[in-house]
């Protein structure tokens, strides 16, 4: 039943597809009613020429011609049924993996980052590609055979009944025998198929994990060792799928054994009642080809049932995936205010990732529109917790977080994002051209405003050295980019966004010390008329702050300027004489003695 649920759920995916499907569902009932013209029609053949015969006459053409032309008709029509339905079936199940597929992908970038965080990249993407293929294969054979398979099955056995009840009733004890030994092959192999679907996934999420810091892996000669953690991998699989195959290889005996033990027993037992007188000749034909007509409907249906047996864990993880609710996700209420003024307010804001330790704790500030607000601590004190909670990659579990008065969680996803631009400490560069990762922040951008932004953020230079100019590769993850030029294409790309509220995190540290003066010149001119936010553990970068926010153990425990801070000669001072921003101030008795 949970096969079946699942298959079920395959065939509501069709969506918008769904009346061709109910065309060709339709048209698949016809063709597999109209297949058991020709053996009846055989029969009474054989029978008609057995009759004269017996006579000693030649048969009269008069009485074969209507099943000969009938025969030929029905033929026919199945010719030119089946050709329109596999042409369909396989646009329609084209055309719905690639939608699906596009779809799950839309899913996946809208999930939150902790999804993301806990999940492998490389599994996600090959539970897309295997899922996605899993429902083409369903599609296009539920169109192509499946359905008929099903059909003439619940067709042939009542027609036999009704032809002849006592080879009717043999084909059916035959075929309950042939499903039940099938059922039980299915319900060995379940367990051990989901263990080879789970090993297939822990091979690609490996794998990609690999390829993905392949630097890493060159640098410290661990080449034969991720080789070897495959190998370890893929003899694990091997070890779960072999059993499985061994429950399939049986139901291929099985299944061409009943082949021999059908047309047999039907000769056998129509041999017999052909002797008592109660049945004839054309009836045995009949029912040899309804014989051969239901092994090969059986063998579909194991197909089918080994297909979707196998595919079944794939489709599980699909679905599991495809069904996953983001935690941060539009109200049905929310609203695009557009471009907003800048005024950022978190009032007794707290957020845990376990329920167990706070990230933050009670925040509570506000940043004027046009203020630059600069947190600065010791690393996991929250800082980019909090900043993450302004840009909804989590929504706090108390508290609120507000933007020119409206709860953030009222505006939409992507108008409160759109609002918002981030400089990561982790530089993301996509593997494009400059160009296409600078669109990132205002895809109209015209070319000479790239190129406005790349001088501003001190990035032109080595643009333009470059003889591809804006048209040049960044590389996978930015690996044709050094790490400052990587920086300043993120700077680029947040000053082209020219949003509101700016987030930088940690922006300048990959820079040298003569490009971070550069940058940092360009960086305070694009603060003016907007509120940023600056994470930084350099001092020196947030001295012309407006207000400075110390945190420590999840929580602000001081706020004011650089100034303020350092005559407080709390925490901050500390931090700023550890750096030799401020110097350290002489014990009384030491001054004294010394100007005695």
């Amino acid at each position: 039943m949970i096969l079946l649920r699942l298959y079920l759920r395959t065939l509501v995916l069709l969506g918008s597809e769904a009346r061709l499907g109910w065309m060709l569902a339709i048209a698949n009932v016809l063709l597999a009613a109209a297949q058991f013209a020709e053996p009846v029609l055989f029969g009474r053949i054989i029978d008609a020429l057995a009759g004269s015969q017996t006579k000693g006459a030649p048969p009269a053409w008069s009485d074969l011609a209507p099943l000969l032309g009938g025969w030929v008709g029905f033929g026919l029509f199945t010719i030119l049924c089946g050709a329109l339905i596999a042409l369909h079936a396989d646009r329609l199940a084209h055309r719905r993996r690639h939608y699906v597929m596009t779809a799950y992908f839309e899913h996946l970038l809208q999930l939150p980052l902790s999804y993301h965080g806990g999940t492998h990249s490389g599994r996600l993407l090959k539970v897309m590609i295997t899922g996605s293929d899993a429902l083409w294969w369903l599609w296009l054979g539920f169109f192509r055979e499946h359905l008929a398979a099903f059909v003439s099955l619940l067709v042939l056995l009542p027609l036999s009944m009704f032809m002849n009840w006592r080879l009717g009733l043999l084909l059916i004890v035959l075929c309950v025998i042939f499903a039940g030994l099938t059922a039980l092959v299915i319900r060995k192999a379940e367990a051990g198929q989901t263990a080879v679907e789970r090993h297939y996934s822990d091979l690609a999420e490996r794998a990609s994990d690999a390829l993905g810091n392949v630097a890493l892996v060159q640098s410290f000669s661990r080449v034969e060792a991720e080789v070897v953690g495959i190998r370890d991998v893929v003899s694990k699989l091997l070890g779960a799928q072999m059993p499985v195959l061994s429950w399939w290889a049986l139901t291929a005996v099985l299944t061409r054994a009943s082949t021999t033990i059908t047309m047999l027993a039907i000769f056998i037992v129509g041999i017999s009642l052909y002797i008592q007188g109660l049945t004839t000749i054309g009836e045995i034909v009949t029912f040899t080809s309804f014989a051969g007509l239901l092994v090969g409907r059986l063998e579909q249906a194991v197909g089918f049932a080994n297909r979707i047996f196998m595919d079944a864990p794939r489709l599980r993880e699909f679905f599991d995936v495809a069904d996953t609710v983001p935690s941060v996700r539009d109200r049905p209420d929310a609203i695009d205010p557009g471009r907003v003024r800048g005024l950022v307010e978190f009032k007794d804001v707290s957020f845990s990732y376990d329920g167990k330790r706070p990230a933050v704790a009670d925040i509570t500030f506000t940043a004027l529109p046009g203020e630059t607000i600069a947190l600065v601590g010791a690393t996991g004190a929250g800082k980019s917790t909090a900043l993450a909670l302004l840009h909804r990659v989590f929504d706090p579990q108390s508290g609120s977080v507000r933007i020119d008065g409206m709860d953030i969680r009222a505006i939409k996803l992507a108008a409160l994002r759109r609002n918002i631009g981030v400089v990561f400490q982790e530089v993301l560069v996509l593997n494009r051209s400059i160009a296409e990762n600078l669109l990132v922040g205002k895809p109209d951008a015209t070319e000479q405003e790239m190129r406005d932004a790349a001088a501003r953020a001190q990035a032109l230079d080595f643009i333009d050295r470059n003889p591809e100019g804006l048209q040049a590769n960044a590389g996978e993850r930015g690996r044709h980019l050094s790490g400052g030029e990587r920086q300043r294409i993120a700077i680029a790309r947040a000053l082209l966004k020219n949003p509101p509220i700016l987030i930088l995190d940690e922006a300048t540290s990959a820079l040298d010390a003569t490009t971070e003066t550069k940058v940092q010149m360009a960086l305070d001119e694009v603060m003016k008329d907007r509120t940023t936010f600056v994470i930084a553990h350099r001092l020196s970068t947030v001295r012309k702050a407006t207000r400075i926010l110390v945190f420590e153990n999840a929580r602000v425990v001081e706020s004011g300027t650089f100034e303020e801070l350092v005559a407080r000669n709390g925490l901050f001072a500390t931090m700023a004489k550890a750096q030799f921003l401020v110097e350290e101030q002489k014990p009384k008795q030491i001054t004294a003695a010394a100007e005695a």
